[in-house]
């Protein structure tokens, strides 16, 4: 039973694609990653200046998922040059750049940058719902997206340019379609849901430093699966379907709904680098006993 599949032009050993955050920018934990059973693998979001992102706690695990607020913690873009050239280095399969801005401009400026060390797609993230002034602002409205991508696509060259949207739009789809209109070439759906909020009863108060988090894990599923299903009835280029999947029937049921790539990221947190692997092979079982020879007839039968 063959993983194989192409997404923006890129060839991919595995549907199953790294989140970014998960593991930062390191080279040799992202290589832990192929090593695994990755696909591709998505750094940590790049953003215009340093930033130190929130005091912990910042991540913690609930029963039903993850509520974090990192805070976009990053070395800023001038600072990464190094780091993405090991990474160039030691890894064999695509790597994804995901970049962030706190104004409009700043995609494009950081885009051209990042554009120069020749990465094999660049992420821009309009979606994290734990900063205060910027983030999921972007994605809430489609004419921003649109404008952010149009941007970055005069700069990228070649490169795919796949923006990471928030479920928090009412109308994700059409923030799809406006994105796709403006040169995307993939969708990444979705970023973190929420913001929600986790409270200590005995001190009576909130137990994230930031009070407000990103929500994932299996909590969001659901509604990943519902943004992807909308989504793929919009738009033609390619879905990287993402939040909650931790198991090969929940990357088969994201792929039912439309979904070309997986975006692995909880999954990591609980199992640890071998998730790769497990749903790897978790997938193929079932696609063995349903008889699917590979992934291309499976893409959005839930359509009908």
């Amino acid at each position: 039973m063959s993983l194989q599949t192409n997404i923006a032009g890129l060839k991919l050993k595995s549907p199953l694609i790294l989140a970014s955050g998960v593991v930062g920018i390191s080279a040799p934990l992202l290589k832990r990653c192929e090593e695994n059973g990755a696909g591709a693998v998505t750094l940590k979001s790049i953003g215009p200046n340093p930033r130190a992102g929130h005091k912990n706690p910042t991540v913690l695990a609930l029963q039903y998922g993850i509520i974090n607020a990192v805070g976009l913690s990053n070395v800023g873009y001038k600072n990464i040059d190094s780091e993405i050239e090991e990474i160039k280095k030691i890894l064999k399969i695509p790597f994804i750049v995901s970049i962030f801005g706190e104004k409009i401009k700043d995609y494009k400026t950081i885009a051209a940058h990042i554009a120069a060390l020749k990465p094999n797609a660049i992420e821009l993230n309009v979606s994290c719902p734990n900063v205060e002034k910027f983030g999921s602002a972007f994605g809430l409205d489609a004419e921003l997206c649109s404008k952010i991508v149009s941007d970055v696509k005069n700069v990228s060259g070649s490169i795919p340019i796949i923006p990471k949207l928030t479920p928090q739009a009412n109308n994700i789809a059409d923030i799809a379609k406006a994105c796709e209109d403006a040169g995307a070439d993939a969708i990444c759906a979705i970023n973190t849901a929420g913001p929600g909020m986790v409270i200590d009863i005995e001190t009576a108060k909130p137990m994230l430093t930031f009070k407000k988090g990103g929500l994932s894990g299996p909590m969001i599923k659901p509604i990943a699966i519902r943004c992807v299903y909308d989504i793929y009835e919009k738009v033609r280029i390619p879905i990287i379907g993402t939040g909650g999947i931790v198991s090969g029937k929940d990357a088969i049921e994201i792929m039912q709904a439309g979904a070309s790539c997986v975006g692995i990221g909880s999954a990591v947190y609980y199992n640890g680098f071998e998730a790769f692997g497990k749903i790897n092979k978790e997938m193929q079982a079932w696609m063995k006993e349903h008889n699917y020879k590979n992934l291309d007839k499976l893409r959005g039968i839930a359509h009908g």
